[in-house]
């Protein structure tokens, strides 16, 4: 399964970034014999039993004596999640390490079940096998990191490591106001609700996206989520993640923006497929966050405004990779946000919701020539026309 991560940008003209990410795929694991599989299987069950039911006593019963302190708070940080499902199933066994799908889901916000690989080194002790900790490779939580604290909004939830709750009550009403902003622009069916993590730290960003602190060093905000390519109704929900130290730099517009375009790319997830191209899924969520800030061209796309000359072509996918350089970036971002600005003034706001869901019909790859085929059916015109009428119009707007 594929899935793609968007962030956007703190520096300059708050840029989003984003990415394709798959998750891990597992076979049933190997090396292990039907025996050692099946034990490791009960105590997870055990364990996720114990975790719906509320029982600390239960689920410190699985882990090792070594390791309770640090899972005694994750257990009680587990509690203050609205926990509707919570499930493990053992996919691979090597050695003591043992590999498993955590599936899970919250009440209210998620319309279908999310799910992790972990990795969990096993220890047996006077002939009872419990969980160890976390082998190199298993998907990290926010609910790992430390005490966090929970608030909810109107339409969201924000969940917070090492931040004052304050604080994630404002980052709750600006998600509040963003899910209506995408519905007057976004009218598509989508669940309406935001899942927001804020770790303490952009180091705490990074392990989450098991990535080096220095490429998000100044990303705002990153939604990760899955996308088939099958388009059904209920994706595996996103999650919005925030980077306290960009997004706290920003001004209360800025914020705004930046939290409305993520709350544009869960809103899209349905659509959103390997086929659709990220001229259009950026300059879509640009677009939709821009409609209401009251900037203009030249605010929006300052980096484009000084190039001196419209782009040549529309920004490709690997225009907008991590390391392509911040001028490139902005480049794509604001040459993306300018195309979709384009499509909804010359064509109408409704073919670019159409051009959207018909780019992303490729299904599990993007094919050759794809984006050409969507804009002759749904605007008229195949992609070289389509890119000459682009430039003029960046020439027109930004002077």
């Amino acid at each position: 399964m594929t899935g793609r991560r968007s962030g956007r940008r703190a520096a300059g003209a708050l840029l989003a970034l984003a990415l394709l990410a798959g998750t891990v795929s597992c076979g049933d694991g190997g090396r292990g014999s039907p025996a050692p599989g099946a034990a490791f299987q009960r105590v997870l069950d055990r364990q996720a039993a114990a975790v719906r039911d509320g029982d600390e006593g239960a689920y410190l019963a699985t882990v090792d004596p070594g390791a309770r302190d640090r899972r005694r708070q994750v257990f009680r940080n587990l509690r203050r999640l609205p926990l509707a499902t919570w499930t493990y199933d053992v996919t691979g066994v090597t050695g003591t390490t043992v590999e498993a799908r955590l599936r899970y889901r919250f009440k209210g916000y998620d319309r279908a079940t999310t799910s992790a690989v972990e990795k969990l080194t096993f220890a047996r002790r006077h002939g009872v096998w419990r969980v160890e900790g976390e082998a190199p490779g298993s998907a990290r939580q926010l609910w790992e990191q430390g005490g966090m604290s929970v608030v909810r909004g109107e339409h969201s939830l924000v969940l917070g490591v090492g931040r004052e709750r304050s604080e994630l009550r404002r980052l709750a009403r600006t998600a509040d106001e963003a899910v209506p902003a995408v519905l007057r622009h976004w009218p598509r069916a989508w669940s309406r609700r935001l899942v927001l993590e804020v770790p303490s730290s952009v180091k705490g960003l990074a392990r989450l996206l098991g990535e080096s602190p220095s490429a998000y060093a100044g990303i705002a905000a990153v939604t990760t989520g899955e996308a088939s390519g099958k388009g059904e109704p209920d994706a595996p929900s996103d999650r919005v993640l925030i980077n306290p130290e960009a997004y706290g730099e920003l001004s209360a517009e800025g914020r705004q923006i930046v939290t409305t375009h993520e709350a544009v790319h869960v809103a899209t997830r349905r659509q959103t497929t390997p086929a659709t191209p990220m001229w259009l899924s950026e300059g879509i969520a640009d677009w939709a966050a821009y409609r209401d800030a009251g900037q203009g061209p030249r605010q929006a796309a300052p980096e484009l405004a000084g190039s001196g000359a419209p782009p040549r072509a529309l920004p490709t996918d690997a225009d907008f990779r991590f390391g392509s350089g911040s001028d490139r970036l902005s480049r794509a971002y604001e040459g993306s946000w300018l195309a979709c600005r384009m499509i909804a003034e010359q064509w109408g706001e409704k073919r670019l919701l159409a051009l959207y869901a018909r780019a992303g019909k490729g299904g599990e790859k993007a094919e050759r020539g794809g984006a050409d085929r969507a804009l002759r059916a749904v605007l008229g015109i195949g992609e070289a026309e389509f890119t000459a009428r682009w430039r003029a119009y960046v020439e027109d707007e930004l002077g």
